[in-house]
């Protein structure tokens, strides 16, 4: 089945490695026939932007996603980050288990989904905490 997508003017997006960016003046609407990963602007997350332990997990779920080549490293990044986290903070060990479970099946858009939550959650902890 293929995806559509919208950009908007002057909107990136990733698709299959390869960065796309409407230069238009106009909405542009690309139809990506076969599977290949594809990321909007919003959903990316830079290296520099990863500096708390949710984002670190993010950017290496997002790199699993996008860096197949990688995979192993990739994952073994995220195993790194994903254990000092439970013992912070048991109480995202649920939603950990769900991101574990698309990771091992294979998943990463899905997981990258549930990573997200993960930092919505720790920006909610550390807004408590200031």
């Amino acid at each position: 089945m293929a995806l559509k997508i919208a950009l908007k003017p002057g909107e990136r997006m990733l698709i299959g490695g390869a960065v796309v960016k409407n230069g238009s003046r106009q909405t542009t609407e690309l139809i990506v026939e076969n599977n290949a990963p594809v990321l909007r602007e919003k959903d990316i997350l830079n290296e520099k932007e990863a500096n708390t332990p949710c984002s670190r997990i993010y950017f290496a779920i997002q790199l699993m996603y996008i860096d197949t080549e990688n995979l192993a490293t990739h994952h073994e990044s995220y195993w790194k980050l994903v254990r000092p986290l439970l013992k912070a903070a048991p109480r995202l060990t649920g939603l950990i288990d769900q991101v574990n479970e698309h990771i091992l099946n294979g998943k990463y858009y899905q997981a990258l989904k549930l990573a997200a939550e993960l930092i919505a959650h720790e920006k909610e902890i550390t807004g408590n905490v200031q």
